[in-house]
């Protein structure tokens, strides 16, 4: 009876840590965090439903701050992986767009996110943005390649830009993204965020396949 008993518990236990949802923190700034958008319309409370929606057993961890640059993820990274997420978005570099930054320090940042993420064995989804032609073309097509270099180098997924979902809607004419966005004309408004996280939310599916428990 005994053993009988402790067969029992640890079926139930198993069936309990298999109904687990996979945990995935989403490392960014104010376009992860929901800057000015009412509450349940920013990304990570949309891309939940998203995956929901899909039948994927996933809890998403709003890891964003509002005006992070890099640097300031890579700050936090290790307080981020601390309670021990399953896998990890990195939403990160349009603060240093808009401050200008040199693309290696934006690089290095990325690069030591990165290593903290391989040394937990947390897989990654880097998603991308692009830099606009004001900075010139040479600052452009360096800030440009990190994304798709450091995926290759760390075995990362990558999703190309965060803005993918409203370039997609517009054809990529920044004229007509208006509806999409807030009145700052720079983060996206909850139908923006919807389209955005259509976009992503494929990749973030793959993520999840990754993820080894």
């Amino acid at each position: 009876m005994r053993k009988i008993m402790a067969g029992l518990i640890f079926i139930l236990t198993a069936a309990v840590a298999q109904a687990d949802p996979v945990r995935v923190a989403a490392l960014g700034d104010s376009l992860v965090q929901g800057y000015g958008l009412p509450q349940g319309q920013g990304w990570v409370p949309q891309l939940q439903r998203w995956l929901g929606e899909q039948g994927a057993e996933v809890r998403l961890i709003n890891a964003g701050v509002s005006g992070d640059t890099t640097a300031g993820g890579a700050a936090r990274i290790d307080w981020t992986l601390a309670d021990g997420p399953d896998a990890l978005i990195v939403a990160l570099g349009g603060n240093d767009l808009l401050r200008g930054i040199a693309p290696a320090e934006s690089r290095a940042n990325l690069v030591r996110i990165l290593e903290v993420a391989k040394a937990n064995a947390v897989p990654v989804l880097l998603v991308g943005i692009a830099a606009p032609g004001n900075y010139g073309a040479d600052f452009k097509a360096e800030f440009d390649a990190i994304f798709p270099e450091l995926a290759r180098d760390y075995g990362a997924l990558l999703h190309d830009d965060s803005l993918a979902g409203i370039r997609a809607a517009t054809g990529n004419d920044p004229q007509a993204a208006g509806p999409y966005l807030q009145e700052d004309g720079i983060h996206p408004n909850a139908k923006g965020v919807a389209l955005n996280v259509a976009a992503i939310g494929p990749k973030v599916l793959d993520l999840v396949a990754k993820v080894d428990r």
